[in-house]
């Protein structure tokens, strides 16, 4: 049987209880929204896999994961996506940083995914109406500054009984050079 996992960048503990805070105080003005429950994380992508499937897809991610380097990261602003999504942004700077660290996981990993993130992003809610997405500006109306070091990234196993992803690994960034494909000599 296939599981759903995801690869996600996963801020500090701070940071997701701020995050926590936030939807929560989000529920008590607009009530139930999507993603009301789902800690504070940058999806990378989701994918399936069977559990004797996934020794090999840990050694892959620590492969992928080794030669990356640790980035610092500044979320600083909200914005919205057309489909209803409320977030906190990164700066310029982070943004690239992050799709970097995106671009190099998808492009290495083997599995197949069933969803790719290329935007990175730390959602509040999702699914908001116009109305609801205007409650929100004017609820997180102060302004936001969040940092953190990007030195690792999660991988999430989908729980359905409480129909949420949990953490159930990390691959730390090594800042390790790629291993050569070229043949050395003896002498």
């Amino acid at each position: 049987m296939q599981n759903r996992y995801s690869l996600v960048i996963s801020p500090t503990e701070e940071i997701i209880a701020f995050v926590k805070k936030m939807k929560e105080d989000l529920a008590k003005e607009i009530g139930w929204f999507n993603s009301k429950n789902s800690l504070a994380h940058i999806t990378i992508n989701e994918f399936m896999a069977t559990e004797s499937e996934m020794e090999l897809i840990k050694q892959q991610l620590f492969q992928i994961c080794d030669c990356l380097s640790p980035k610092s990261v500044c979320l600083d602003s909200f914005a919205t996506f057309p489909n209803g999504a409320f977030f906190i942004a990164p700066n310029e700077n982070s943004k690239k940083e992050l799709k970097e660290i995106m671009k190099h996981v998808n492009q290495s990993f083997r599995p197949k995914t069933i969803f790719k993130n290329n935007e990175p992003h730390l959602s509040i809610a999702r699914r908001l109406g116009p109305e609801k997405i205007a409650a929100a500006y004017h609820l997180f109306s102060e302004e936001i500054q969040l940092n953190f070091i990007c030195d690792n990234i999660a991988l999430r196993l989908f729980n359905p009984k409480i129909k949420q992803f949990e953490i159930i690994d990390r691959f730390h960034f090594n800042s390790n050079s790629k291993p050569s494909l070229e043949q050395g000599t003896l002498f």
